[in-house]
This record gives C-alpha cells, structure tokens and sequence, in this order.
C-alpha cells in the first residue's frame, strides 16, 4: 500500500487530536440483594448523553475553526488566481488590440490624406 499522498500546501491541516470523551463505566452493583436495580440503570444513559453533548460542542467548534481557516486561505487563493488569470487574457490580447488599433490608425490616416490631397487635375 503506498502512503496517502501530500495535500497542497493551501490545504488546511488539524494539528490536534480530539478524541471522544469514554463513556464512564458503571459501578459494580453491590451484593445486597434488597437494594433496587433500577437506580443504577437509569443514572448509566445520563452520562454517555453529556459525554455526547460535550463532543459535539467540540465537533462544533472544530468545523467553525476549519471553515474559519478554509475562508482565510480561499480568499488569499482566490485573490492570487484571479489576478493571475487577469495577467496572462491581458497579455494575450495586448497583440490583437495592437493590430486593431494599428488598422483603425492606418484607416484615419489613409481617410485624412485622401481629404487633404487637392483634386487630380485632367491636364496635359
């Protein structure tokens, strides 16, 4: 198996690991045959619940941070394509605008000594 490969270096990494907080165990019941079984069952499923509520806080946070980065790194990315793109269309219609302008230029000056230039004369 070859190893995962290198993301961009524009790509957010998370440096920290967050793990699930475990689920305390319940206690052993104790050998008294007259204490009720229903106490410790109901006091079991509060726990995973918190542990629960505390690991999506964190999830939650951990996906505002992420998104916080990504935003940061797609605006400054965005801004560097973009501006990129703008460079080379310029530089790839600066030669066409060129000819363009030289044919109208050409044109006006034909035009303007065509004007300018007395009337052929039928002489001898």
């Amino acid at each position: 198996m070859s190893p995962a490969p290198t993301p961009p270096r524009f790509v957010p990494t998370l440096t920290e690991i967050i793990r699930p907080v475990p689920a305390p165990m319940p206690a052993p019941a104790p050998e008294n045959a007259g204490a009720p079984l229903a106490a410790p069952a109901q006091a079991a499923p509060v726990a995973p619940a918190r542990a629960l509520a505390v690991s999506a806080d964190a999830q939650e946070q951990m996906v505002q941070r992420v998104l916080q980065r990504v935003d940061l790194v797609l605006e400054r990315r965005l801004r560097e394509v973009v501006g990129q793109l703008i460079l080379e269309h310029t530089q790839t219609l600066t030669p066409r605008l060129r000819e363009e302008i030289e044919a109208v230029v050409r044109q006006s000056v034909n035009q303007a000594f065509l004007s300018e230039a007395p009337p052929p004369t039928g002489g001898s």
